[in-house]
């Protein structure tokens, strides 16, 4: 994936909410990107996947400019679980290959084996209504593994959840995509969960207030590291890591204040 000068204005704005961003994310790499609120994480990933195309510069996925390839290479972890509510659990997952053409039979026997793979299978007969919080994240993020997409496209995905619930996620999540060959670009405000499952941290933020947003810093993650999450969340250098993006973080926004987000 590759963003070359990259630079976005919505209609009517008086100004741009991305510009001169550049961006190269090798295949397979996970990456995550946190940011202030309004500062165009969103938009960015909208860009990527082929529903915004940017005012300048171009944004390729796999070599290909075209919003309609980009497209159909990515599939979209949403910040919500947006599981249908007279569907089961099942053949909720499963429309991820339905869309893509695939028979129902054979759509339903793979989503049936995803959700083994991830500790839902007993659930498979199930309505949305009948599971968890957590539960429907877990099946939201299935079916977006099962599409078998080359990029993996995150808004959030943990967001709607309580701390709890999240920490509990976080850990399925990291087992999970450990097992993906995908590409994922993951958006966050939570700086613990960008460094666990991202190999990479990047920070999109504005160097003055109304200027649009660039990436100013990265950071590596510890995504790889395969100790538990509790034990790296107590690590020495885990915690220099966290701080050292808290910080950045709090430099841009004190830097921006007074600025209006869109």
């Amino acid at each position: 994936m590759a963003l070359d000068g990259l630079g976005h204005t919505y209609p009517g704005a008086l100004r741009p909410v991305l510009a001169d961003l550049n961006l190269s994310v090798p295949v397979g790499e996970h990456i995550a990107v946190v940011g202030r609120s309004g500062c165009g994480k969103s938009t960015l990933l909208s860009v990527i996947a082929g529903l915004v195309e940017p005012t300048t510069g171009t944004a390729a996925v796999l070599d290909e400019r075209r919003p309609a390839r980009r497209l159909e290479s990515c599939a979209l972890m949403p910040q919500g679980d947006s599981l249908l509510p007279w569907l089961s659990l099942l053949d909720n997952v499963a429309i991820s290959l339905r869309n893509q053409r695939v028979r129902r039979r054979v759509a339903r026997s793979e989503a049936q084996r995803m959700l083994d793979r991830v500790g839902l299978g007993a659930w498979s007969d199930a309505r949305p209504s009948a599971l968890s919080a957590g539960m429907r994240q877990r099946a939201a993020l299935t079916r977006a593994l099962l599409a078998r997409k080359p990029v993996l496209l995150a808004d959030e995905p943990l967001g709607a959840l309580d701390a709890i619930t999240r920490a509990e996620v976080q850990q399925w999540l990291r087992d999970t995509i450990t097992h993906t060959s995908a590409t994922l670009v993951m958006v966050t405000h939570d700086v613990d969960e960008a460094l666990l499952l991202a190999e990479r941290v990047v920070l999109l933020a504005r160097h003055e207030p109304d200027a649009p947003a660039r990436v100013v810093s990265t950071w590596p993650g510890w995504f790889g590291d395969d100790r538990p999450r509790e034990v790296l969340l107590g690590d020495e250098d885990f915690a220099t890591a966290r701080r050292e993006v808290l910080q950045a973080l709090a430099r841009e926004s004190h830097l921006t204040e007074g600025g209006t987000d869109r």
